[in-house]
């Protein structure tokens, strides 16, 4: 994702050398697409007539990667491209263009997020989180450092509907059916 940061401005001298402001030093083209993979925007102007020169520069950056066979854009989509400048539909292309990346990029953030927490996605999820919340819960007596015996559980919790109350304590049986199976194995 890009910073929330103004763009990393690299200014063009006469000699057509490429100089980072930030950091005091020039740069190459390949410097330049590795600062927007970091997910940072730059700002690529002239320093005599202060043209902001940003779109050429991008588009030979990827010209230059799809000529060493690193391929991205089909035969096709060039075709496309170059056809949107003679007509009518070039109005409309760079608009469609900016909507499929941010709908990739949003399809992306979300498989990453899927990717992470595979489970996030899976029907019942938050249910199933609850419940393991309340089986916690019941096991450690609503304290982070052990139980309690289960008078005083009952007497410090806090009001319980019906339907949480009735899923503790199935919660609690099971517990019990899982102790006196563990007793059984260890007899």
């Amino acid at each position: 994702m890009a910073d929330e940061q103004k763009p990393l401005l690299i200014k063009r001298y006469a000699s057509r050398r490429l100089y980072n402001t930030e950091t005091s030093d020039y740069v190459t083209l390949e410097d330049i697409a590795g600062f927007i993979r970091t997910g940072r925007d730059v700002k690529i102007v002239d320093l005599k007539s202060g043209d902001d020169l940003t779109r050429q520069y991008l588009l030979q950056i990827v010209a230059e990667h799809e000529s060493r066979g690193e391929s991205v854009l089909p035969i096709e989509v060039l075709t496309d491209l170059v056809r949107s400048y003679t007509t009518q539909a070039g109005s409309i292309v760079p608009q469609f263009l900016k909507m499929s990346f941010d709908m990739l990029r949003d399809s992306q953030s979300k498989m990453m997020g899927a990717a992470i927490n595979p489970m996030a996605a899976m029907p019942g999820y938050d249910k199933m989180q609850a419940q393991q919340r309340a089986f916690i819960k019941a096991m450690t007596g609503g304290w982070s450092g052990g139980s309690a015996p289960e008078d005083a559980q009952d007497a410090q919790a806090p009001a319980r509907s019906e339907g949480e109350q009735h899923e503790l304590d199935d919660i609690r049986k099971q517990l019990a059916e899982v102790q006196a199976a563990l007793r059984k194995m260890n007899d």
